[in-house]
């Protein structure tokens, strides 16, 4: 009887932690969600408008998308660290925090448009077709102009989640989407006399949609009344260049490590390229959903960390363990649904990008490997997101390189392009070292996961005596 009430009382609270993981979750997942139909957008717009064109931004987005998600990475260092001083009680000080962080976004925003506006380069070097090239390369140009707009709107972001208010960036990111739709049409197509500039227009609607967004996220603080404990607009202080410094320290390896990852999908996008636009476009139709799916896990990973970094904050390292079980759990329920959903519907989800038979069927078999590899997927996010919330970012880089590039690219090359295992598999040979590598990588967050809440949990008891 004992047990029994212990055992109840258990799932309770894991009940009641799985209802507040999803509760934050929702927002976030509609923001995430709201920013990806951004790419989503971009994708079918340009699908329309004709292979070459969706190959272009295709193949331009797997530059993009390393930078941007590096970009985010260090700046995401802000939400841990907001988390924590809310938690302790010290709201005040996250506001000076956040603005700190404009002091890291500068070099960050100049080093990635000087490489974005010359990347001309990498795909001489991959051999990509010199049409794919010509609107990869404007695309790339085009984008840059936004990178300001979006190192601003992550420090906002940041900090406004950090604090458990995820419903405005929900907000600004819903509004956004018809703002994109409309720029892209009127600019990929050339309407109310504006040049049809194809794939090219799709990223100068990006940089458009950003500094929108941007303004709404620095109006909504500027006059919202949850976010004047913050003092995100008080006076300049001594301290920034502090605060700045750990940022770097914490955020560098967050950075460091989606770059790792994403890399890898941009170095496979540009292995593909010379196999032509019917292959890239089947990668891509498949990345972008890959993307999209990987929305849900990454949303719940987002309140894993925002939750954990509060009861760190607090000095609950019992609620810390219990926010990571009830995420790890949740995230697996929704990884065994998305990937039943990508096996029944693999022929419907690529129909929706093209009309084209043979990119769909291409397409289709590809998703199947995409399908495998959301589990591992969903559970190494929800293991890095618990570490970030307990600032451990270190140990997750090196786990994320050894996974990535010294397992899952070689492998992906050698069974795509070499005859090192028969013969060539193509990007089905890339997309099943994706399965290995996502394995790999969700073994050793989960094993490092464990030695972080045990090392926590022997300090706890040392601290009251057992």
């Amino acid at each position: 009887m004992f047990i029994s009430t212990i055992n109840r009382q258990r799932f309770r609270l894991y009940q009641a932690e799985g209802s507040s993981l999803a509760a934050l979750s929702v927002s976030i997942l509609t923001a995430l969600l709201s920013n990806q139909l951004l790419t989503f957008i971009d994708t079918v717009m340009a699908g329309w408008a004709g292979a070459v064109e969706l190959a272009g931004v295709a193949v331009g987005g797997s530059l993009w998308l390393p930078v941007f998600l590096f970009m985010y990475g260090v700046l995401m260092a802000v939400t841990p660290m907001v988390a924590q001083l809310h938690g302790a009680g010290r709201t005040g000080e996250s506001g000076p925090l956040a603005r700190s962080g404009i002091l890291v976004a500068i070099p960050l925003v100049l080093t990635a448009a000087l490489f974005l506006c010359n990347a001309e380069w990498a795909f001489a070097w991959m051999g990509v077709d010199d049409g794919i090239a010509h609107v990869a390369a404007g695309y790339l140009k085009a984008i840059s102009w936004g990178l300001p707009a979006a190192a601003l709107f992550f420090l906002m972001r940041n900090l406004s989640e950090g604090m458990g208010l995820a419903r405005p960036s929900m907000l600004i990111g819903l509004v956004s989407l018809p703002v994109n739709a409309l720029v892209n049409y009127l600019l990929i197509y050339g309407k109310m006399g504006l040049p049809a500039l194809g794939g090219i227009g799709c990223g100068w609607a990006t940089a458009i949609t950003l500094w929108f967004m941007c303004a709404l996220m620095l109006l909504t603080i500027r006059i919202a009344r949850p976010y004047r404990a913050a003092c995100f607009f008080g006076p300049l202080k001594t301290k920034s260049v502090k605060r700045a410094a750990e940022i770097v320290r914490l955020g560098l390896p967050i950075g460091c490590s989606l770059l790792v990852e994403s890399s890898v999908f941009a170095l496979i996008a540009l292995f593909l390229a010379p196999l032509g636009a019917l292959t890239v476009s089947a990668h891509q139709i498949t990345l972008n959903y890959s993307s999209l799916v990987f929305m849900l896990p990454l949303s719940m990973s987002s309140a894993i960390t925002i939750r954990v970094g509060h009861a760190v904050g607090m000095g609950r390292h019992d609620r810390a363990r219990l926010v990571s079980r009830a995420g790890l759990v949740i995230n697996a329920i929704i990884a065994l649904f998305t990937s039943a959903l990508t096996l029944f519907f693999s022929q419907q989800i690529a129909s929706i990008y093209t009309d084209d038979r043979q990119v769909i069927a291409m397409a289709a078999g590809l998703l199947v490997f995409n399908a495998l590899y959301q589990f591992p997927d969903s559970l190494q996010v929800a293991a890095a997101a618990t570490l970030r919330g307990y600032k451990d970012t270190r140990a997750t880089l090196v786990m994320v390189v050894l996974a990535y590039w010294v397992v899952s690219l070689p492998l992906g090359y050698s069974l795509g392009l070499t005859h090192f295992w028969g013969e060539p598999m193509g990007a089905a040979g890339f997309w099943i070292s994706l399965v290995v590598g996502l394995g790999l990588a969700s073994l050793l967050l989960l094993m490092r996961l464990r030695y972080v809440e045990r090392t926590t949990a022997l300090a706890d008891r040392k601290m009251v005596g057992i």
